[in-house]
């Protein structure tokens, strides 16, 4: 373990000789950032995500999962199997804002911080040692740290290289930690089902199964050239590699993000102009809630628009100022969408992006004679810090809002809408969307 009084590792001597890469992921990240907002669902189901007819399950808690219940999963199939299950909107500005933090803490560490996705990354720790041990002890301090810091807990896979870090991580979840040393690396790997390897997809495992070939060890016994013949050049060459622990992939540090964004399917297919202009204004004011969150302006708005058939369709501009203004992002959307003249077309999906994205400081801003001193970005800052200490959708346009006063359905590239009792014992909406985690 790592004493972090002395800030030295304490750990047995050799745990994890030859290793250097952390595989660190969050253990159901947005279920328990939820279940951190609402202590009271601690040790119950939680599903985060939504119901109706597209909805799906973005997390769930390991009390769930108990149950059968997965990221993907249709939530009206997840309820069935769970039907005590707590189910909650989603917040990806919270869990966006969670993430960075607990990213800022591992470059604290290393800058070499490869991140995944936003709950979790790989580390090259190499550079670390002298001052902060070896790389489990390093991993144990990181869980530490993860849980007294943010609340919540994460598995740390330490190996040799990316590939097995990752699966020694998937090994120890729950809340723990396991080191694979490069002599152990055949003994770990071997006995693992090929499905485990990446690279091998549902297709891919049942011509493996066809083969014979059950378990990792099965199939690195078997020559690459059959492999090949079998596979494909690349990808029995691949297979193989990994078979016998060999990735020679180094991590690599995040490059700046490129674009964000959100995009909504529809409980059923709408053909009215007026939804797909609010729907697009919740989409806008989302997206430029991310932006501000992580310090970016958008060069770039583009729209996505799915038909009933399928079909689907883009269109971009570009402006002529960046910006993080959500009424900015959604009066170009609306003229986007109302420029592709459709005549109560029935659409399934509309999405909403900002693209070509630039720091927020390195941006010169415009200013406008006879501007108010306190304008449109101003209120969206007050929103956002309500959305803090509320919950998200506290401040929103009075667009967004019911005939009656009360706040529409929350957004997150979501899909229909039920309403389940809520932990302080009311109700609220709980929203379909695609998996997050």
């Amino acid at each position: 373990m790592f004493d972090m009084a002395k800030g030295v590792g304490v750990g047995a001597a050799g745990r994890a000789k030859g290793c250097t890469v952390l595989h660190i992921d969050m253990d159901a990240f947005f279920a328990s950032v939820e279940v951190r907002r609402h202590p009271e669902l601690a040790g119950t189901p939680v599903i985060v995500g939504g119901a109706g007819n597209r909805g799906v399950v973005t997390s769930a808690t390991y009390e769930a999962r108990r149950y059968g219940v997965h990221a993907a999963m249709p939530t009206a199939r997840a309820l069935r199997l769970c039907p005590t299950a707590t189910v909650l909107p989603g917040d990806l500005a919270l869990y966006a804002e969670v993430s960075r933090s607990v990213m800022a803490l591992f470059r604290s560490i290393t800058p070499l911080v490869e991140p995944l996705s936003l709950d979790e990354a790989f580390l090259d720790v190499s550079g670390a040692g002298r001052r902060l041990g070896d790389a489990a002890e390093i991993g144990e301090y990181l869980r530490a740290r993860v849980f007294d810091e943010q609340g919540i807990t994460c598995s740390v896979g330490v190996a040799g290289t990316k590939f097995v870090a990752k699966l020694a991580s998937t090994s120890a979840k729950p809340d723990g930690l396991r080191v694979v040393r490069p002599p152990e690396v055949m003994d770990f790997l071997h006995p693992l089902p090929v499905g485990a390897l990446w690279g091998v997809g549902p297709k891919t495992e049942e011509t493996l199964l066809r083969l014979g070939l059950r378990t990792v060890g099965d199939l690195a016994h078997v020559p690459a050239k059959t492999l090949q013949r079998a596979l494909g050049s690349a990808a029995g060459t691949h297979l193989h590699e990994l078979s016998w622990g060999r990735d020679p992939r180094r991590v690599v540090p995040e490059e700046p993000e490129k674009s964000t964004g959100h995009e909504e399917t529809f409980g059923t297919d709408v053909d009215d102009p007026a939804v797909i202009h609010r729907e697009l204004l919740r989409l806008s004011e989302r997206t430029a809630g991310r932006l501000r969150s992580g310090g970016w302006l958008a060069r770039t708005v583009s729209i996505k628009v799915r038909f009933a058939d399928f079909a689907t369709i883009t269109r971009s501009r570009t402006l002529d100022v960046p910006t993080d203004v959500g009424q900015e992002l959604y009066d170009t959307a609306r003229a986007l969408y109302d420029a592709l003249g459709l005549d109560r077309a029935r659409i399934r999906l509309v999405g909403v992006r900002a693209e070509r994205l630039i720091e927020a400081g390195s941006a010169a801003q415009q200013l406008e004679l006879g501007a108010r001193e306190f304008g449109r970005r101003d209120a969206e800052l007050a929103a956002d810090r309500a959305a803090r200490r509320f919950g998200a959708g506290a401040v929103r346009p009075a667009t967004l809002l019911h005939h009656d006063g009360r706040p529409g359905r929350e957004t997150a590239s979501t899909s229909g809408k039920t309403r389940r009792r809520s932990p302080s014992g009311g109700r609220r909406n709980a929203l379909g969307g695609h998996p997050e985690e």
